[in-house]
């Protein structure tokens, strides 16, 4: 996801609404659902607002496709979710591009977070903005609120490849099980077979 991280310093401004400035602790998890007039979308990253920026074709593009797959080829008990946030810790709630759930933890109609144990794999379409979070911080936060499964896109020369990644239970860490350029074909977490050329077609 395409997105700039505000770090402001606690000086009132005159345009600036309240809630950008954090309290002296950071902000937590569950006030992404209680400040008023938040942009939709945002993040929650060590405590600090990540605001998103205009989507591009090409990120798009990718998360319609794969969103479309992944919801053709999933078993019944799972579902997949599209920029919903997952609480990952106090201060951690990031909104990943594609996410895979738990068929149950979808609760009821009002819900605007899933927790990390529900996920089974998060997704990201790397953008220039959100290299560094997209390539090292959400990964490391991803795996250590122990979710199974880790997609990261690139966008190489106007192609998808795509890095997966799974959780080795071990290190608590990703390990890189695969490099897919034309083709996105996996046993785990089920049984995928995606012509990553397709999305020149979307």
């Amino acid at each position: 996801m395409t997105a700039e991280a505000v770090i402001l310093e606690m000086t009132p401004h005159p345009s600036l609404p309240d809630w950008v400035f954090p309290p002296p602790e950071g902000f937590v998890a569950e006030d992404l659902d209680h400040i008023p007039d938040l942009p939709a979308h945002t993040e929650l990253i060590d405590g600090s607002l990540v605001f998103v920026s205009p989507q591009a074709s090409f990120h798009m593009r990718v998360v319609s496709l794969l969103e479309s797959e992944l919801r053709r080829a999933a078993p019944a008990d799972l579902r997949v979710r599209r920029e919903m946030s997952v609480i990952l810790g106090r201060d951690q709630r990031p909104e990943p591009d594609l996410c895979v759930i738990r068929a149950d933890a979808d609760q009821h109609a009002k819900q605007t977070f899933y927790r990390a144990q529900e996920v089974l794999l998060v997704v990201e379409v790397v953008s220039p903005e959100s290299e560094t979070r997209d390539r090292k911080r959400k990964p490391v936060l991803y795996a250590e609120a122990g979710i199974p499964h880790f997609w990261r896109v690139e966008n190489h020369s106007d192609k998808a490849v795509i890095y997966v990644y799974e959780l080795d239970p071990g290190t608590g860490s990703y390990a890189r099980t695969g490099l897919h350029h034309d083709r996105l074909k996996l046993t785990v977490p089920f049984d995928l077979d995606i012509d990553l050329a397709e999305i020149d077609r979307i």
